[in-house]
C-alpha cells in the first residue's frame, strides 16, 4: 500500500469514528494492534488488540471525547494527524502516529497534553 491508500484508510477510520460507527473504525486496524497513549490516566499504556482498544474507546465516548483533524501527513508506512482533541472540559493538540502494513493499522500513537487527558479521564 502507498501513502495515498494509508490516508484514505485513516480518514475513513476517523470519520467512522467520529459518527460513533465503531465496527468501521475498526474495520482497517489490526487484529493485533497496538494502541499507545502516553501519561498515567484511565486509558494510558499499550492496548493490545481490538476488544483492549474498544474498552478505552468505550471510556473515552463516555466523557464525551472529540477529535477534529487538522493536517494529515502521510508516507508508505505512516500517517500522522494534527489533531484538536476534546473532552470532558478540556481540549488540547494532539499528534497521532498510524503505522501500517499489508493496508491495516498495525500500532496508533498519540502524542498530546496529559495532564489534561489525566484531569478529564484519572486513572486509579
Amino acid at each position: 500500500m502507498g501513502a495515498q491508500e494509508n490516508l484514505e484508510i485513516t480518514k475513513q477510520g476517523y470519520a467512522a469514528f467520529t459518527a460513533g460507527n465503531v465496527e468501521e473504525a475498526m474495520a482497517n486496524l489490526a487484529d493485533d494492534i497496538e494502541w499507545v497513549t502516553p501519561g498515567r490516566s484511565a486509558v494510558s499504556g499499550t492496548a493490545r488488540g481490538k476488544q483492549e482498544v474498544g474498552a478505552n474507546w468505550a471510556q473515552l465516548a463516555a466523557k464525551g471525547f472529540k477529535t477534529s483533524p487538522q493536517h494529515w501527513f502521510a508516507d508508505d508506512e505512516r500517517v500522522v494527524v494534527l489533531t484538536q482533541v476534546s473532552l470532558g472540559d478540556e481540549s488540547w493538540d494532539a499528534a497521532d502516529v498510524l503505522t501500517f502494513e499489508n493496508g491495516k493499522v498495525i500500532r496508533f500513537q498519540t502524542a498530546g497534553d496529559t495532564t489534561k487527558l489525566e484531569r478529564a479521564l484519572p486513572g486509579d
